[in-house]
């Protein structure tokens, strides 16, 4: 990932919220195929190492669990909020001119060795944990104890557990960083004034930014 110090975030509690809250990773192996992308939710595991883990589980009929070069290492993408950025919302516009679009983002870039876990206990532990947490925000959450255990037991066995030990994190937060604080004041309200989920959520992000530069000067 082409990684500019300005956009770079090193800290790790920060991207390890981006894969808590955004748990949908594209996973990229590389196989006797060539390289292969699978879209999996992950869920992200405190361990021994500061890193921590994901884990998760793919169809019994995914080749991914067997097809996978064990020698080599594994990626998982996650995408956080991101927005198109007009340049009629800079400052700078009126001034100069001198302006073109852009797109606004963040992401977490999660490099580790996979390993398979064909362990029934072990996988519906793991669908119970990413259940209640992507339950948790609901008036009535759901629990996988909720459907009927023979049921839940078939399709357990339809699937194959996988973790990934998470060996080095790459973050990066383009928010605006590169631009004068008027132009990032005008990208915030004009982000605001869209006024969608995702619009948000960078407006939200640009403002804690230059919250915390304006606190380090």
């Amino acid at each position: 990932m082409y990684l500019p110090q300005h956009f770079e975030e090193s800290r790790v509690d920060v991207m390890h919220a981006l894969i808590r809250a955004h748990p949908l990773a594209t996973l990229v192996t590389l196989t006797t195929s060539g390289l292969v992308a699978n879209h999996i939710p992950l869920l992200f595991a405190a361990g021994p190492t500061l890193n921590g883990s994901l884990q998760g589980h793919v169809a019994r009929a995914n080749p991914l669990w067997r097809e996978f070069d064990k020698n080599l290492g594994v990626l998982a993408i996650f995408q956080g909020p991101d927005s198109y950025i007009s340049p009629t919302w800079y400052a700078t516009k009126k001034e100069t001119g001198k302006v073109v679009p852009t797109w606004n983002y963040a992401v977490v870039h999660a490099h580790g060795t996979l390993r398979i876990v064909d362990e029934a206990n072990w996988v519906r532990a793991q669908i119970e944990a990413l259940t209640t947490q992507n339950e948790a925000a609901l008036a009535n959450p759901w629990s996988v104890a909720d459907a009927p255990h023979d049921y839940t037991e078939k399709l357990i066995a339809a699937v194959v557990g996988i973790e990934i030990q998470i060996t080095r994190l790459a973050g990066k937060w383009k928010v605006s960083q590169n631009q004068p604080r008027k132009n990032q004041a005008s990208v915030i309200d004009g982000l605001r004034n869209l006024g969608n989920d995702s619009s948000l959520a960078m407006a939200a992000l640009v403002e804690a930014h230059t919250q915390a530069s304006r606190q380090s000067e």
